[in-house]
């Protein structure tokens, strides 16, 4: 019994252990949202769905500094179709447990904020308004853990888009859901070499 309670305690020590060591400083994470979902604040507002692939380096403990990609549509019953295009940087810092008052949900879990910076655009069919110009955004979201390597995660980001165009700086509210995948870099090598 003593040897079942011991190799318990250990197996829960080394999740908690594993489970910081995905957002140390060296590792990659790469992945994206792969549903997304948006209230418009615009006239016209709707429904939104996009692919948002991302990829990131930890800089250190808990930072991670990348670039990202966004491409969508979205529309309404009778009215045009949207397309929105964004192309840039981002970057995340992940809270840690019980930093600021904050503790974590779920015990394989992680809240972070994320931040982008980048170009991008809407066009809108039939004649209707456009905008190109400089693309940014922020906000909270949470990762969980289902392996020591993957993660899923919900995100919710303000996101805006000040240019040029007869639209001008356009806005919304965002909501997606997706997964991260979080490799050491002596994993990343493994894999790029495999791939030669």
């Amino acid at each position: 019994m003593k040897k079942l309670i011991l190799s318990g305690i250990l197996a829960v020590a080394g999740l908690a252990t594993t489970m910081n060591a995905q957002i140390q400083k060296g590792n990659w994470m790469v992945g994206g949202n792969l549903v997304g979902a948006d209230f418009g604040l615009n006239k016209g507002g709707g429904y939104n769905f996009a692919i948002q692939p991302k990829g990131a380096y930890f800089v250190e403990d808990n930072i991670a500094v990348g670039g990202y990609v966004d491409l969508g549509f979205s529309g309404a019953k009778d009215s045009p179709t949207t397309f929105t295009y964004n192309v840039g940087a981002l970057g995340r810092y992940y809270l840690s447990p019980g930093e600021q008052g904050v503790d974590n949900l779920l015990n394989h879990g992680r809240w972070f904020f994320e931040g982008n910076l980048g170009v991008g655009g809407t066009s809108i069919s039939k004649g209707g308004s456009s905008s190109n110009g400089l693309n940014f955004g922020f906000g909270p979201g949470y990762s969980y853990f289902i392996t020591p390597n993957i993660g899923l995660e919900g995100l919710v980001k303000y996101d805006a888009n000040a240019g040029f165009g007869n639209g001008g700086y356009t806005h919304r509210i965002m909501f997606g859901l997706g997964f991260q995948i979080y490799l050491p870099t002596s994993k990343a090598k493994q894999v790029i070499n495999d791939v030669k």
